[in-house]
């Protein structure tokens, strides 16, 4: 099975580099809005059979477009969502993004009793992430093409842990600008191995905002 991990586009909580995780979440910008229009074209060759989206309004709208080319509905998938920031939501500060970064790839790293302030432990984490991908592989019958738009710090902490082939180290040394994607391959009891990791907008760097203060998506490297 081929799992396509897509993170939304870009939302005013990016551009002013906030901790912003909170349900129902923002819309996207109008560079956002670009982007996931730019989705079904870069995703024309692949044989997409299922599209979900996470809880938070941004991956609803980012799958859209991609809905509408491709005739299939946005299922909307309860555990994809974006790691609570806890105590640190809304802040902008570098410290709070550092605490939060830092706390999420130890995780990746396997110490999974870290606990974001006043949030989730990895424990926590890991176990609604991988019910949500199990969900996904077995409604898809363990193969084809699924396309799953989630989040940036959700995306790269998860599949730095359950893709064989990375580590932390690589997963947090790695941008995933929004519409980037994570491309995995494999199950959830055959295990998962990174194809590839499309760090850019999926329309290229004209898609892109360099002026963006987004923890989410940054090199901690």
């Amino acid at each position: 099975m081929r799992l396509l991990l897509i993170r939304h586009g870009e939302t005013p909580g990016n551009v002013l580099g906030q901790l912003d995780t909170a349900h129902p979440g923002p819309g996207l910008t109008e560079l956002g809005e670009r982007q996931a229009e730019a989705l079904p074209r870069a995703l024309v060759n692949e044989p997409i059979s299922a599209l979900y989206a996470s809880t938070l309004v941004r991956t609803q709208i980012t799958a859209k477009p991609l809905s509408r080319e491709l005739g299939l509905d946005v299922e909307i998938l309860d555990g994809i969502h974006e790691i609570e920031a806890g105590a640190l939501e809304k802040l902008t500060d570098h410290e709070s993004h550092r605490r939060y970064m830092s706390t999420v790839f130890a995780w990746t790293d396997g110490d999974f009793d870290r606990r974001m302030p006043a949030g989730p432990n990895g424990h926590e984490f890991f176990e609604r992430y991988d019910a949500a991908i199990a969900k996904v592989t077995a409604e898809a019958a363990g193969t084809g093409t699924v396309a799953v738009v989630s989040h940036g710090a959700a995306i790269r902490v998860w599949a730095g842990n359950r893709a064989g082939n990375i580590d932390m180290e690589f997963a947090a040394r790695h941008v995933l600008a929004n519409t980037g994607i994570v491309a995995l391959e494999g199950g959830p009891e055959a295990g998962w191995n990174l194809i590839h990791w499309d760090a850019s907008p999926v329309g290229g760097l004209a898609l892109a905002d360099p002026t963006a203060e987004d923890p989410m998506g940054k090199s901690t490297g």
